[in-house]
């Protein structure tokens, strides 16, 4: 049996009528009409539903007609329905003859005697007589009520400037009315016709196929909307980061462990036991488990940084060779530095607590990786690059700029020679690949980088410069107890992933990025990012 496809009804409300049918009765009198006409009552959606099933077999045409309306408030429809406020206060006192103020109230509602009285006394139509109200006027005229009326007749004023008066004493609303000029189309009849949709090998035997009414193909109709997934902005540009950090042949450092020890993410960075950033205020500590052992190696990051290393120009001529690595002295070395100073450092000379050393934390920053990376490379001391960019914990007030975790975009390049100005050279040419090129260098400070800097760029939806990146050279305090030569330094930059992405989105507001304030239509709409296109 071949496909076929013939009316599909479309019922009103008693639910007895086929209105794709009585559009088509009432084309054979009126061609064309307007639906408000022809079909007041009836939604506008259904009215599109059956037209565009008469539209698909060409048998009616219609045009879309869009304009807005004036309609009555349910207030507006009451005194379109009794009279306005002050004609009903007029009347009580005009039949009292001389009417009580106290007792207007119960002549007429409380609203209307609120309201009604002022408006009365302004067109002079009473007035005050001690405490209570007379007539002036004999007849009076209720324009507002003729004039709703005409509202809910003509669904507009006869002087458009009204329109606004009566908005603002919410007696009348505007709101958009579609509706469609319908015209007989090429293949127009008062029924329906069947229509074959499949053309079978029963049909082209029998010879039906030559008289068949086959359904023409519309190859403008939209498929349906897919359901698929989006990436991120925030995903986006971050692929285009590392796109430019392989490009210079970076290695990416092992980032997966959110949780490290105060070993890794302070003390190894030189930074003492009593700074600020270690308060609860500023860091999130595990309370379960609450600490861990002393450092040692990690094979999972070992085995990745193995795997990478191997792909790289930099690297593919060195082995790293774990058993020269000594943990313990490095710890004690980390220990001496900040205790008693080492190295050629005075160091902080406070009593070091081991225990600080073991508590649990959800990393602050990144460098705790890069620390560990640049201790392994300790065992083979040579150039190398790294970066990573994973998310971090910081114990923040919430803003426009700023949340409790965010991603933290971070590069290593350890190379004989480096200078501060070699620094400010590379992050110039780092910037310049994200299409961001109005810098500013400030002098700042970090515990575990001498000298340092921040970065900041001009974001223009702020209209301000937001800090958007932290640069410097790690100190010989922090390399040195490593096992590092002397005559290697090391440049450490970082950066959020955040701002970078506000900044090419237009977005103000960081919580409009991550968190539940998120538009879903922002992030399945957005553009793919081009760093370095505007």
């Amino acid at each position: 049996m071949p496909g076929q496809r013939g009316p599909v009804p479309v019922p009103l409300y008693n639910g007895d009528r086929d209105l794709t049918l009585d559009i088509l009765e009432a084309l054979e009198s009126t061609d064309p009409f307007q639906t408000q006409s022809q079909f007041p009552d009836v939604p506008q959606a259904e009215i599109k539903a059956a037209l565009d099933r008469l539209a698909s077999r060409s048998m009616v045409e219609y045009d879309t007609q869009d304009r807005e309306i004036v309609v009555l408030t349910a207030e507006g429809q009451q005194i379109a329905d009794e009279g306005s406020h002050e004609y009903k206060v007029w009347k009580a006192v005009k039949e009292s003859g001389k009417l009580s103020i106290k007792e207007l109230p119960q002549k007429v509602a409380a609203e209307s005697a609120k309201v009604g009285q002022g408006n009365a006394f302004k067109l002079k139509w009473i007035k005050k007589d001690g405490d209570s109200l007379v007539p002036i006027a004999d007849s009076v005229q209720d324009v507002t009520r003729e004039l709703l009326e005409h509202v809910a007749t003509n669904a507009a004023f006869p002087d458009p400037k009204q329109l606004k008066d009566y908005q603002k004493r919410k007696l009348v609303a505007t709101q958009k009315q579609i509706a469609y000029k319908v015209r007989k189309g090429p293949r127009w009849a008062k029924e329906i016709p069947v229509e074959v949709t499949d053309l079978t090998a029963e049909m082209l035997e029998d010879g039906s196929w030559q008289t068949a009414n086959f359904k023409p193909y519309n190859f403008k109709a939209l498929g349906a909307n897919q359901n698929s997934g989006a990436l991120h902005p925030l995903n986006k540009v971050r692929e285009e980061f590392r796109k430019i950090f392989f490009n210079w042949d970076f290695i990416e450092m092992p980032t997966a462990r959110f949780v490290d020890s105060g070993f890794w993410n302070f003390d190894a960075l030189f930074v003492p036991q009593q700074h600020p950033a270690r308060d609860l205020q500023d860091t999130f500590y595990v309370s379960d488990p609450p600490s861990s052992g002393p450092p040692g190696p990690d094979p999972i990051a070992d085995a990745a940084l193995d795997e990478m290393e191997a792909d790289s120009a930099t690297f593919s001529t060195s082995t790293y060779k774990s058993s020269k690595l000594d943990y313990a002295k490095y710890a004690s070395d980390v220990r001496a530095v900040h205790e008693t100073g080492a190295f050629g450092s005075i160091g902080y000379r406070y009593p070091y607590n081991e225990a600080e050393t073991t508590r649990l934390v959800l990393r602050t920053h990144t460098t705790a990786v890069s620390t560990y990376c640049l201790h392994r490379l300790a065992a083979n001391p040579r150039p190398a690059r790294y970066f990573s960019i994973d998310r971090v914990f910081r114990n923040e007030t919430v803003d426009a700029t700023h949340l409790a975790e965010f991603h933290q975009i971070e590069g290593v390049i350890a190379d004989y020679g480096l200078t501060l100005g070699g620094l400010m050279d590379f992050l110039a040419s780092f910037f310049k690949k994200l299409g961001i090129t109005n810098l500013r260098f400030k002098p700042a400070y970090n515990p575990y980088t001498e000298p340092s800097m921040e970065v900041f760029g001009f974001h223009a939806g702020l209209d301000k410069w937001v800090e958007i990146g932290n640069s410097g050279m790690f100190r010989p305090e922090m390399l040195l107890p490593m096992g590092l030569p002397e005559d290697l330094r090391v440049y450490g930059f970082g950066l959020s992933l955040e701002r970078p992405t506000m900044i090419k989105y237009g977005v103000s507001n960081i919580r409009e990025l991550l968190g539940h304030k998120v538009d879903l239509g922002f992030i399945e709409s957005n553009a793919a990012v081009r760093l370095d296109k505007d």
